[in-house]
Parts: structure tokens; sequence; C-alpha cells
């Protein structure tokens, strides 16, 4: 008995996690246009990168608590394409975020996309050292993340700068979790991610998050 259009479909998924349109249709032998209606019906999610040229069904995705899933190098956002994905992280964010930053949390390249969006209004940028710091536009939420980020601004003492300094050129390969963890335990000061990732850009330091 010959499979049901669904049955092909959530068979080609068990095969692999994600698939490209066309060699999606050429193993299902449907026509594009009726792979698209066929995953319409089921439920999907396009990728974020590869100019979301990738599909996954939106049963198989683990999110994580940021709304992101990878497989392999393909990212698939619950918030849908780059554009929407960006400005929901900045939004959620507690004090902005840098070009840098989310192009790490992403795993793509992302500053012509926060240009535009910065020109399109959907996101405002504050000059931090080296960098623009991405916040948010409503006034409210906008607000309280330019205070978080003033207090984020203020130097760090030179004693805490050296410590850190000394625990990436020690282990240049830790996250940045992981960095903030070392430098409490050697000096007991609580400092952010956020924190250490400005104060790696202002040095042009690049460090995964």
């Amino acid at each position: 008995m010959d499979k049901t259009p669904d049955q092909k479909l959530i068979s080609a998924f068990q095969e692999n996690k994600c698939w490209m349109i066309q060699p999606l249709a050429e193993r299902m032998n449907y026509s594009i246009p009726s792979v698209r209606r066929f995953l319409s019906k089921t439920g999907y999610y396009s990728s974020f990168s590869h100019n979301g040229k990738w599909y996954t069904l939106t049963s198989i995705p683990r999110f994580s608590s940021k709304g992101l899933w990878f497989y392999r190098d393909i990212g698939f956002s619950r918030h849908g394409p780059l554009t929407q994905t960006l400005v929901n992280l900045v939004e959620k964010s507690t004090s902005g975020m840098t070009a840098d930053h989310l192009g790490q949390l992403l795993r793509c390249r992302c500053h012509a996309v926060l240009v535009q969006l910065y020109r399109k209004g959907q996101l405002q940028r504050q000059k931090h050292g080296g960098s623009y710091v991405y916040l948010t536009t409503d006034p409210a939420r906008a607000d309280v993340q330019e205070k978080s980020l003033q207090t984020e601004r203020a130097p760090l003492p030179a004693e805490l700068a050296v410590q850190i300094l000394v625990a990436f050129i020690q282990n240049p390969g830790v996250d940045l979790k992981q960095l903030t963890k070392s430098v409490f335990q050697k000096t007991g000061a609580r400092i952010s991610t956020e924190q250490i990732q400005m104060f790696f850009d202002a040095y042009g330091v690049k460090k995964k998050a």
C-alpha cells in the first residue's frame, strides 16, 4: 500500500532532521509547490541561517532557553527568521547586545542585518567602546536596558581586569560562563558574562559567549 504524502514527509524527516526543498521534493517524488503545502499542513520551521533554505518539522527541534536550536551548522529559531530572532533577543536582553555577541550566539554574521533593523527603526543603538550596543525600541524596556548598560559600562577594577585576562590567557578555550566562575573562585567578585563580553569588546579580544 502506497504511503500518503504525510507519511512520506514524516519518513523523510526520520531519515534526516533537516532538508532543503528541492532534495525533499525529489525524495518524496512530488512537485515543490505540493511539498510546501504538505509542510504547511504538518507544521515546520525554516532556518534563520543559510537564507532560510533549510526546513525541519515543528516536532523535531529542542529549543534552548533563548529559543534556538542548531543541527550541525544550521540554525532554527522559535521566533522565526533572522530579523525577528535578532529583535527578540535584543528585546529580552538585560542591557542590549553587540553584533559580535549576537553573532556568536547565532553562529552567523548579522552585522548588516542589525544595521538594517536600526535604520528601519526596529532597534536602537548606542556606541560603547569600539562597538555598537543594540537596544529595544520599547521606551520602558529601553530605559531599563540603558540603566543596566550604564552599570556594566563602569570600568572594572584593575585587579579584576588582570584576573580576567590571566584566566583567559591560561585557558583561551574557556567560555564566558566558565570564565566568570573562575574569576569568582579566585577573587570572590561576582561579575556577569555581559560585563566580561563588554570588557573584551572594548579591548578587541574575541571570545565566544
